[in-house]
């Protein structure tokens, strides 16, 4: 999380398609697909694929401000769809972007000054409660949730990065390119739940195990115990079918919510998938600005493979992965005035068993 002291985990939830005439995004928004909304004062990049060269789809946008920092902060996460890179880790790209609440602020223009109600979102909101990420007050998550949630938190920088907007078609380009060579997926909002706050299942199991042992003490015999979580039979049985301890392990944790598209636990530990490499010390680089460590922050689920098509519905903009596990700069690193965006880390993992989530 933003602290490694706060080590409860996020999950983020499919809330509704985003659709461009009626919901206007912004770096505030939290959602999958769409173009990227870059922080004002950003430069606008064009990712290309590690592997085959090619224009980079937009597949997800986190708002993720840390606790007591004045800056506002995104994580983009892009992806090649083209056939022969799915589940490709070099043909994917994080990028984290920062801003000072004060650039963002001078950066409003000055005929449309924003009414004091529409004071950019403080980027320490939501590390309160989890149930702030991204949003103002009666929100439900990440810039998902009821529609005027989402209006609110769009409105301050739509108006504010009004000329940016303008020219929100060129987005991304670079010398040469048409707007038609740049892959765009349908883009839906994240909302998101705190983790613990699923767990009414094992309270049901907790108060079975009560009556169990009351039942044992009573008849006087031993019919064994339950495990909160599922059951251990339960987990020998498909740990048997899968032969995959980590797979195993991996679909257990997710079993109370097998919808969520993504994680977030900055610090935390990751839900690997499938068995990591022997040393992630070596595998995770130090980071490319400052050279220090880089620490697990959110990774993408199964679930969300579904979602992730082309606005036209072209199916074959389809990307396939397990988890896409994102490291960054443990210092969230930064240097004043840079308009250019940092790039970490990812690492994809594939599904061993994918069609269990489609």
């Amino acid at each position: 999380m933003a602290s490694p002291a706060q080590e409860f985990t996020l999950i983020g939830l499919c809330d509704g398609e985003l659709h461009s005439k009626r919901h206007q995004s912004s770096f505030l928004t939290n959602k999958v697909g769409g173009q990227p909304d870059w922080l004002p004062v950003i430069s606008r990049q064009s990712p290309r694929c590690g592997r085959c060269g090619a224009p980079l789809a937009h597949v997800v946008q986190v708002y993720c401000p840390l606790e007591s920092s004045p800056f506002h902060r995104n994580l983009h996460l892009f992806a090649c769809v083209g056939a022969e890179c799915s589940g490709v880790s070099e043909s994917w790209r994080v990028l984290r972007l920062q801003c000072l609440e004060a650039e963002v602020a001078a950066a409003r223009t000055p005929s449309r000054p924003a009414p004091a109600q529409e004071a950019p979102l403080a980027a320490t909101a939501w590390c309160d409660t989890a149930d702030d990420w991204g949003m103002e007050e009666g929100g439900d998550g990440w810039g998902g949730g009821v529609e005027e949630a989402r209006e609110e938190v769009a409105a301050p920088e739509a108006e504010a990065a009004a000329e940016p907007d303008v020219s929100s078609q060129l987005r991304g380009l670079s010398l040469g390119e048409s707007q038609e060579d740049i892959p765009v997926l349908r883009p839906f909002f994240i909302s998101v739940e705190e983790e613990s706050e699923l767990g009414g299942e094992d309270d049901d199991l907790l108060h079975a195990q009560q009556l169990l042992k009351e039942y044992e003490r009573r008849e006087g015999v031993a019919v064994g115990e339950l495990e909160v979580g599922g059951g251990e039979e339960k987990y020998e049985k498909m740990k048997a079918r899968h032969g995959d301890a980590v797979f195993s392990r991996f679909m257990k944790k997710i079993s109370q919510c097998p919808q969520q598209i993504l994680r977030y636990c900055r610090g935390g530990e990751p839900l690997f998938i499938s068995e990591p490499p022997p040393d992630m010390a070596r595998v995770v680089p130090a980071c490319s600005s400052c050279g220090g460590s880089r620490a697990f922050e959110l990774q993408l689920m199964p679930a969300l493979v579904s979602l992730l098509r082309r606005r036209d519905g072209d199916a074959d903009a389809e990307l396939e992965f397990g988890t896409v596990l994102v490291y960054t700069c443990v210092n969230s690193c930064w240097t004043a005035g840079s308009r250019s965006a940092v790039e970490e880390f990812c690492l994809v993992q594939t599904d061993p068993d994918q069609q269990l989530f489609k």
